[in-house]
């Protein structure tokens, strides 16, 4: 089990805090290598992430991935606007202004955020479904520049197609490999123009993602039920990019809503450390939101976003919620109020998510769709209404319009907080008390992660398995009902494999930006029983490393 760094749950040091000129400097004047393998293009889970002080994210990657974005569009057809948005860290804005240049020389119609407005993920998936529904030529796609709630050094890079979700791994491959090979020449195909011509450009549209996703919530969302409801809200937006959405929320519903943070800085000084000591803008630790935990007692319920807005962190009276443990509330409650969805529609969650969804979704007579780790795998779905919720245990979720049509397709931190203020508007209790509930009915799981050094040679040893290599009959001392090496819901392979109980299950896959291997285990059976399918997990992956 990892150590608690001491800095945890407090404000960083001075000395901890990124020395962002430095950082920005390498953006501009140091160079990727393209033969370090390290520091070509690598689409993981979430896009390309790295960093400028490492060669990983500096202005020579984004020209080659813009310019393989336009050249994806190109040969795909996709000739709308793109919706181009970034989140507060320092690398989004350098990385935004080069994309633009290349976005603006490809002849791309842009649509960006009035007056350089902080851009949340969510708000430009809506923005995509909204321009894209009902037609069947020019379409609309959009880039985010985010590396969501990674350190303050990094940068990222996220391509969503006209689905308005992260893009499929077959796009992505694409994208990395034309990026690749634009390095690979040093960049001479990459068309640019310089920033201010391209801010001048006719191509270049302000667009009000504000207004626009504001005023279509009351599709999504009872507004009027929270606002008659009088709670008292808080939200800490860890200065990241949902704060310019609060305001006018509360404004344009009533709501007695308090944003306890304003500020915005790039070193992120005002977010206390997380469990290992870095700063790390996780609205589901509760190191990183121990501020927020501290006010609790001056709000009916709290919440917090990531700097991009695609992860949710629920503060009740009680604690802040394990992601787990709201996933599993709001499932509940969304399919028991939303009586216009498909009635066959299911609950989407990614094989690491918690198994009380499957015992919620029993309950209720509705499906379960489990599908590798990454949002991306639920976009078909949400798409075509197969599921009504799509989530993963990283606190990442979106669910349909009342009218079942999607209301985006990729994860939405704002949307399920204003949830958590229905469902305690609705139903009278919070979302801790109802979790209680459900565990009194339904069992309380013990859920953790535990993670282990992998190298290339774990990862091929991961990716090789099939169920016939695994050899365990019990878990935890209870008979093995199911050996997963494949996704149930879209048979896609998971990179790793997830052995399963009728009281508990563990998972084991290499990070895909880590060196490191993740453990995920759960058990129903208390404390003792998960730590002996935890041992079984660990013998597991230790005999599968020896192997020859």
């Amino acid at each position: 089990m990892s150590v608690v760094h001491c800095d945890a749950g407090h404000l960083p040091a001075p000395d901890k805090l990124e020395r962002i000129p430095a950082l920005i400097s390498a953006y501009y004047t140091e160079y990727p290598n393209p033969k370090i393998a390290g520091q070509r293009v690598a689409f993981g889970t979430s896009g390309h992430r790295g960093s400028s002080l490492l060669h990983t994210f500096n202005e020579e990657h984004i020209y080659a991935i813009t310019q393989a974005v336009c050249d994806y569009r190109k040969s795909h057809g996709i000739d709308g606007p793109l919706f181009l948005g970034g989140d507060t860290h320092a690398l989004s804005e350098a990385a935004f202004r080069s994309a633009l240049e290349v976005l603006v020389a490809n002849g791309v119609s842009v649509h960006i955020a009035r007056g350089g407005e902080y851009t949340a993920t969510p708000v430009i998936s809506h923005a995509i479904l909204r321009w894209n529904a009902g037609r069947t030529s020019s379409l609309a796609d959009g880039i985010i520049i985010t590396p969501s709630h990674n350190p303050p050094r990094d940068g990222g890079f996220k391509y969503n197609p006209p689905h308005g979700g992260p893009a499929e791994t077959e796009v992505t491959d694409w994208i990395e490999k034309r990026a690749n090979t634009h390095l690979d020449n040093s960049n001479r195909q990459v068309q640019l123009t310089h920033l201010r011509a391209a801010l001048s450009s006719p191509l270049v549209e302000e667009y009000d993602f504000t207004r626009t996703y504001v005023k279509d919530l009351p599709k999504v969302l009872d507004m009027q039920a929270i606002a008659a409801a009088g709670l008292k809200l808080g939200v800490d937006p860890l200065g990241g990019a949902s704060l310019p959405l609060w305001e006018p929320i509360a404004e344009s519903y009533g709501l007695d809503l308090t944003v306890v943070n304003r500020e915005v800085d790039s070193t992120f000084r005002f977010v206390p450390c997380d469990k290992d000591g870095q700063i790390r803008m996780d609205c589901s630790s509760p190191y990183a939101m121990s501020r927020l935990l501290e006010m609790r007692d001056s709000f009916d319920l709290s919440f917090a976003c990531d700097p991009d807005a695609d992860r949710h962190g629920i503060v009740t009276a009680q604690e802040l919620m394990n992601p787990n443990h709201y996933l599993t509330t709001a499932a509940w409650y969304l399919f028991r109020t939303r009586k216009d969805w498909p009635s066959q529609c299911g609950i989407g969650k990614t094989l690491v998510t918690s198994a009380m969804l499957d015992r919620v979704a029993a309950e209720l007579g509705r499906p379960v769709v489990e599908v590798p780790v990454g949002f991306k795998w639920f976009v078909p779905y949400l798409f075509s209404r197969r599921c009504g919720m799509g989530c993963e245990e990283s606190a990442g979720a979106s669910f349909l319009c009342f009218d079942g049509s999607p209301w985006s397709t990729d994860k939405d931190g704002p949307l399920m907080c204003l949830l958590a203020a229905e469902i305690m508007a609705k139903e009278g209790s919070s979302p801790s008390e109802i979790y209680t509930h459900l565990t009194e009915r339904l069992g309380a799981p013990i859920y953790q992660r535990l993670d282990a050094p992998a190298d290339d040679r774990t990862r091929s040893l991961l990716k090789a398995l099939t169920p016939e290599n695994v050899n365990l009959q019990t878990l935890g001392g209870s008979p093995v009902t199911a050996v997963l090496t494949h996704a149930p819901g879209n048979d896609t392979p998971i990179g790793g494999v997830k052995v399963v109980s009728e009281n508990g299950w563990f998972a084991v896959r290499p990070s895909g930006t880590e060196a490191i291997c993740k453990v995920y285990t759960e058990s129903f059976k208390g404390q003792s029983s998960l730590c002996a399918l935890q041992k079984d997990a660990i013998d597991f992956l230790e005999a599968l490393l020896k192997e020859e």
